[in-house]
């Protein structure tokens, strides 16, 4: 019987560990009503399984590497889920050479992003500048084109926030 406390606390603890995880990536990308509502099943979960480890703490050691172990767990299981759910957007600024640069930039337009681009002047040639806002979750598949297109470009990803 003391194995299902063991099996309890681990699973609680990973089903806490990855809601809290998913919690700060909600709550980053301004979903704050999600990340409150997140945050009240994470008390709830976190106060009931606290409360069954600190009982009888001393006799029984096994239930702190069980709360431990859940941790560990949950924190990846929730970095997993949110890297495949992908919550946010990303601006690409991809840098190329100026002749290259507007085939490329038709090549995503006719993707249908929307690509906004600057000319600007390289150390030995002028460069095009494209910045794409893209979600998080289409970002691989069009670096991967662009790569393909331009394995030579520059491009920098950096978190955007739409206002």
């Amino acid at each position: 019987m003391q194995y299902l406390i063991y099996i309890l606390i681990l699973f609680s603890k990973i089903l806490e560990n990855a809601l809290a995880t998913l919690r700060l990536i909600v709550v980053a990308n301004g979903k704050k009503t999600l990340g409150a509502l997140l945050q009240l099943a994470i008390a709830i979960i976190w106060i009931l399984v606290t409360g069954s480890v600190v009982v009888d703490i001393k006799n029984d050691p096994l239930k702190i590497i069980f709360f431990g172990i859940g941790s560990f767990i949950g924190s990846y299981i929730g970095s997993y889920i949110e890297e495949k759910i992908a919550f946010g957007n990303n601006m690409l600024i991809v840098i190329l050479d100026l002749k290259n640069g507007i085939h490329i930039t038709n090549k995503i337009r006719d993707k249908g992003y929307a690509v906004t681009t600057i000319k600007g002047e390289g150390m030995l040639n002028d460069k095009l500048i494209l910045m794409i806002v893209i979600s998080r979750k289409n970002r691989p598949s069009l670096i991967k084109e662009i790569n393909k297109l331009d394995n030579n470009c520059l491009i920098i990803s950096e978190n955007a926030f739409i206002i």
